[in-house]
């Protein structure tokens, strides 16, 4: 892809932890044409002060909770306000969409009963969410979190869940929030699972046995519907500035 003042090809890439990466989600980008600049601003990399040279921004999850009172959590909360106004395609996964919830003056909290969602879960998309692209939403997601967060005001819900609600949703024309994790390779699912032991003994949470035999029912879809995705969610911002 050849990048133009107007229509660049980089994509603003944001991960918590030193040894994350983007998974699935950066390897469909960069397929794509895109090319990724990851920042880790736990670890002191800046954010931009505008898209202006990005094509999108996508925020990914962590360990840590959207109300830790971390001032690089906080800073990165007030951040999203950037894409936001110059209206750029944001995506947010897990964390990164509890933040955009956060950001938008929505709380996050965990379940009343102190469920969490670790392994794969149904979820029912919306009209919205079907009509989203020309690939049919997935109706089973991974997900690997305890905490969630209702509707924020103004936004549209795509997918809903049992036990969390709110498992996707737009804001605006480009900026999505998703609960589960479309990122997620077999190798990402097998480091989670030997990292995160005290995860899966938690109420209902997933046995480690499952995640694996539904990685192999539901994962292709998961996969093929991200690719469209992606190229939806670009290709709006892409159409505007053409």
């Amino acid at each position: 892809m050849e990048a133009t003042q107007e229509n660049p090809s980089k994509i603003l890439v944001v991960l918590h932890q030193q040894h994350s990466t983007p998974g699935r989600i950066g390897r469909l980008l960069e397929c794509q044409g895109y090319q990724l600049d990851l920042r880790r601003p736990r670890f002191g990399d800046p954010l931009p002060d505008t898209m202006r040279d990005y094509a999108a921004a996508i925020i990914f999850g962590g360990p840590m909770s959207a109300n830790d009172e971390e001032d690089w959590l906080k800073r990165e909360i007030d951040w999203i306000g950037v894409p936001l106004k110059e209206n750029k395609p944001y995506l947010g996964i897990c964390l990164g969409a509890q933040m955009l919830a956060r950001h938008l003056g929505q709380t996050v909290c965990p379940h009343p009963q102190g469920k969490v969602e670790a392994g794969y879960y149904r979820i029912h998309p919306t009209e919205q969410g079907h009509e989203l692209c020309d690939c049919r939403f997935p109706e089973t997601v991974y997900q690997w979190h305890r905490e969630g967060f209702c509707l924020p005001k103004g936004a549209t819900l795509l997918a809903k869940g049992v036990d969390f609600e709110a498992q996707a949703f737009r804001y605006g024309e480009r900026a999505y929030g998703l609960q589960f994790h479309p990122e997620v390779t077999i190798s990402i699912m097998c480091r989670w699972l030997a990292r995160s032991k005290m995860r899966l003994r938690q109420p209902n949470a997933r046995p480690p046995h499952r995640h694996f035999q539904d990685w192999c029912l539901h994962d292709w879809r998961i996969a093929r519907w991200s690719d469209a995705f992606l190229r939806t969610w670009i290709a709006e911002d892409s159409a505007i500035a053409a």
